[in-house]
């Protein structure tokens, strides 16, 4: 199986209302109240695009916003000095980004666009005035980050114990069913542009062994990566292999 290439996916820049984005319209998402909807839009300063391969933060750089994934992928990371690279999470529409600058002298990772993306901006000075005005969403906003917490303690499990075989294994389930419930999965497929360099960064495995991992869970079936997209074959021996336990996922906030 040759290097993967990164999919271009198509986006879209979000509509000027809050009340008429499409995420809103989603089961994945929580509903809010009409003024709650209306604050968000208050709190919303217009959106940004960025291109693939694009900081949309810099490591351990200051930024005055937070963003909203409303369309297209990115990530995670954490760098050291020689440039080698640890995918903290993948971020999906729906994520959050940024708020963990709050707790730290700048930011304490960097996020990459992995494809065109386009996001909801949101001034960081106003933050406090959120809590203060509307706790509801405050502790939406803890949610997010405790969700956040969540992903990372199992990309840190998979790193620390499970074998290459279901560290994959439990990459492309949890990646497709993150994709499912945002509505990107079409005819039992999702355009994927996680390239093998990006799954070797998130799972702490040299390329090398990344490839071979993934043909041999071709070969047993399990998947399929072809044209840019990924189908799981057999979900449910990969959720085996994986020791991943499919439970039925909550709504989320969405700010």
């Amino acid at each position: 199986m040759p290097p993967l290439p990164i999919t271009p996916i198509a986006t879209r820049p979000p509509p000027a209302a809050c009340a008429q984005c499409p995420l809103r319209a989603l089961p994945a998402f929580s509903p809010v109240s009409a003024k709650e909807l209306a604050y968000i839009q208050s709190f919303r300063h217009g959106s940004a695009a960025f291109a693939a391969g694009q900081d949309v933060l810099a490591e351990h750089a200051t930024s005055e916003w937070l963003y909203t994934v409303f369309s297209g992928w990115a990530f995670r990371f954490k760098t050291l000095s020689d440039g080698r690279r640890q995918i903290l999470n993948f971020l999906l529409p729906g994520d959050f980004i940024g708020l963990q600058e709050q707790f730290a002298d700048g930011a304490p990772h960097g996020a990459e666009a992995l494809t065109e993306l386009q996001l909801c901006r949101f001034p960081k000075a106003e933050l406090w005035s959120l809590y203060r005005e509307f706790p509801s969403l405050g502790y939406d906003l803890t949610w997010l980050a405790a969700r956040e917490e969540n992903l990372t303690d199992e990309t840190l499990l998979s790193v620390g114990q499970r074998s290459a075989a279901e560290r994959i294994a439990m990459l492309l389930i949890h990646l497709y069913r993150r994709a499912e419930r945002v509505g990107l999965v079409e005819g039992a497929a999702v355009a994927f542009p996680v390239t093998q360099q990006h799954i070797a960064d998130a799972l702490g495995l040299s390329l090398v062994h990344t490839n071979k991992t993934l043909r041999r869970l071709h070969r047993l079936g399990l998947h399929e990566i072809a044209d840019g997209r990924l189908r799981l074959l057999n979900r449910h021996a990969l959720q085996r292999l994986a020791d991943y336990a499919e439970r039925p996922m909550r709504t989320i906030p969405l700010i």
